[in-house]
């Protein structure tokens, strides 16, 4: 196959709404990752089927639906022959985990084009920009999501913090763990609000928050 020139990896449907609107990156090829790797099992071999099973548990969807939503709008990244990819995450854990992924497929398919990562902040808005290679990520997801070990060294450094972050968020003393200890009256709405609003570093959604209280309060 020919290269097919730069796709644009957009973390979530989200950020892919709001570039169609603002008509950001207007005529060029745009698709969205929507995934939560942050949170529940995965595997060794990205975006098989054995992964479709696994992930397609986690978000209590079946092995279709999640490839309807998920792996369909990947077609591009996975058919077609790209010269250069440019990725679009936030910073926080749950962009970054999802950012590991997406460099671990691309390590793991001997990806050998340029990688542009453009962090994004508040509303979608550039804040830095690094030039990546495929290498050595592929590793680091299983060191990371697999065997939930912690790195030594880790570039960019957002997805260093995001990684730290990972590893550490579901233990019992983690910050966020703690909160949701001490808050233990507060209805789980109103509590998965607060820890949106309180720990933006971690990225969660209400999805996430709100199976962690559950399971939380489950135990109790």
């Amino acid at each position: 196959m020919d290269p097919t020139g730069t796709v644009h990896i957009l973390n979530g449907t989200e950020m892919y709404k709001n570039f169609k609107e603002t008509q950001f990156l207007e005529a060029e090829r745009m698709i969205p990752f929507n995934e939560a790797m942050c949170y529940g099992d995965t595997c060794d071999d990205l975006f098989s089927d054995e992964f479709t099973e696994i992930r397609a548990k986690v978000h209590h969807v079946t092995p279709v639906q999640y490839a309807e939503i998920t792996l369909k709008p990947l077609q591009p990244l996975f058919c077609e022959d790209n010269d250069h990819i440019t990725l679009w995450f936030d910073e926080d854990m749950f962009c970054q985990m999802n950012l590991l992924t997406i460099l671990a497929w691309l390590d793991q398919t001997d990806y050998k084009g340029s990688i542009d990562l453009h962090l994004v902040g508040d509303d979608f808005q550039p804040v830095s920009c690094y030039s990546l290679e495929a290498k050595g990520y592929d590793s680091l997801y299983k060191q990371v999501m697999i065997h939930q070990k912690a790195p030594q060294q880790v570039y960019p450094g957002p997805l260093d913090k995001g990684i730290d972050l990972y590893l550490n968020y579901l233990k019992k003393d983690s910050d966020l763990m703690l909160y949701i200890q001490q808050h233990q009256d507060v209805p789980i709405k109103e509590l998965v609000s607060l820890l949106i609003e309180n720990f933006k570093d971690y990225g969660l959604g209400d999805t996430q928050y709100f199976e962690m209280i559950q399971s939380y309060r489950q135990k109790l």
